[in-house]
């Protein structure tokens, strides 16, 4: 009788697909934007900061998603849409996917000290831990789960200023509020794809509670909030001609993504969510520094 020997690599491989890694696009630009426009107008570049948001950016999000799917693990065997995933498909076990998740805790809380002697991020590193990882319960008893998720990436901006600066600034707070309303919007588009299940099996949401045509529009209305957020973060930076532009090009890719987006047609509610959203994110990076070191 033979066996399958997998790989490391191979393990490896499944743990970056169970935390979707290619999905740290979302936050990671915000909280590098944050720190450039830091390192331009409070504190000296260090390539240690450098380093350091980017492991605590990695391992707080690969906690926060591998928690997910443990904690998510029976609802989404039970969801035709979900039940591939690796723990319901069997390709990871739940206790290894729980290790990962307490290991990934663990090398965030680590990655805070590379800011000493600023204390603020290990201070700060339990309590937002457990923001992250408690959103994964959010959706047993509020419909606004969504909102729990956006103030989970909202906080990479604000993250990235304390650990740099040890204070907090408009800066940041403003591009805050453009992932809180930006994330909210899209992830409800996101949820429709499930409303029917969750209204059946008693969990909630936006699309499970307002059906599918008035969740959409309450996604729109967050992104109007986001590009009204964007105009505010351009006013306060101080930013110029070249951020504007960005702002009015992410304005013109939220309204294609709700093109894209019908209340009887959500076949392609997976372009809108990943492709769409990663040109969002990316773009606002690249805005900000041509605008920042072009000063137009």
């Amino acid at each position: 009788m033979s066996s399958v020997e997998i790989s490391p690599r191979a393990t490896i491989q499944k743990y970056l697909g169970l935390v979707r890694f290619s999905h740290t696009i979302f936050a990671l630009p915000f909280a590098i934007l944050t720190a450039i426009i830091a390192w331009q107008k409070e504190v000296a570049f260090r390539w240690q900061d450098l380093l350091g948001i980017i492991l605590c950016m990695v391992f707080a999000r690969s906690a926060a998603m591998a928690f997910n799917r443990y904690a998510d693990r029976n609802i989404d065997a039970k969801n035709p849409r979900t039940a591939g995933r690796h723990i319901p498909a069997g390709e990871l076990n739940a206790r290894g996917v729980l290790m990962f998740t307490v290991l990934s805790s663990i090398l965030f809380v680590l990655s805070t000290l590379v800011f000493l002697p600023n204390k603020w991020p290990l201070i700060l590193s339990s309590p937002v831990l457990a923001f992250l990882l408690g959103y994964s319960y959010v959706k047993r008893f509020s419909m606004f789960a969504h909102y729990w998720l956006a103030a989970a990436l909202m906080l990479s901006p604000i993250a990235t200023w304390i650990a740099l600066t040890g204070s907090l600034d408009w800066s940041p707070v403003a591009l805050a509020a453009v992932i809180f309303f930006w994330v909210g919007g899209f992830d409800i588009i996101y949820a429709c794809q499930d409303a029917e299940y969750d209204r059946d099996v008693g969990l909630h949401s936006i699309p499970s509670r307002l059906g599918i045509p008035g969740a959409l529009r309450f996604a729109a209305i967050s992104h109007l909030f986001c590009v009204a957020a964007l105009v505010l973060f351009w006013k306060v930076t101080g930013l110029n001609t070249i951020f504007l532009v960005g702002v009015v090009i992410v304005a013109g890719l939220l309204f294609y993504e709700h093109w894209l987006v019908k209340p009887d047609d959500l076949s392609r509610a997976g372009v809108a969510f990943f492709h769409i959203n990663a040109l969002i994110s990316i773009g606002l990076l690249l805005f900000g520094i041509a605008d920042l070191w072009l000063g137009l």
